[in-house]
């Protein structure tokens, strides 16, 4: 596969916008580093930010940089492995009974809670 600018371009990169106290926003794309802009307002910073996106990448393509890819969704299986002392493995088990619940369903439900996600 020929990695061109339109294949780096219609990746998914996620956005960090961050409003500034003096006014305007601020946007930046973290696996790009460096890539960063603002503009006063949300309407603006999109375009903007997209503008960036592509000048960084012409340059890394054009300097022969390696360019990050993002994740996509067919690299997360949905699983993953956490070693946890045997007390609080015991204690989530017992909380997910007490609620009629799932291990599974009971630590979804608490981690998503805690990044501040909607529970599914």
């Amino acid at each position: 596969m020929n990695k061109d600018l339109d294949y780096y371009m219609a990746l998914p990169y996620k956005v960090v916008l961050v409003p500034c106290d003096e006014g305007g926003y601020v946007a930046e794309i973290p696996d790009l580093k460096g890539c960063i802009t603002q503009a006063e307002t949300k309407e603006e910073i999109v375009g903007m930010i997209e503008d960036a996106k592509r000048l960084w990448l012409l340059a890394a393509l054009e300097d022969g940089k390696e360019i990050p890819e993002t994740g996509k969704e067919d690299d997360y299986s949905g699983k993953f492995n956490v070693r946890v002392p045997k007390t609080l493995h015991r204690t989530l088990v017992e909380l997910a009974r007490s609620e009629g619940v799932s291990l599974n369903q009971f630590i979804t439900y608490t981690l998503s809670r805690a990044i501040g996600l909607r529970p599914f």
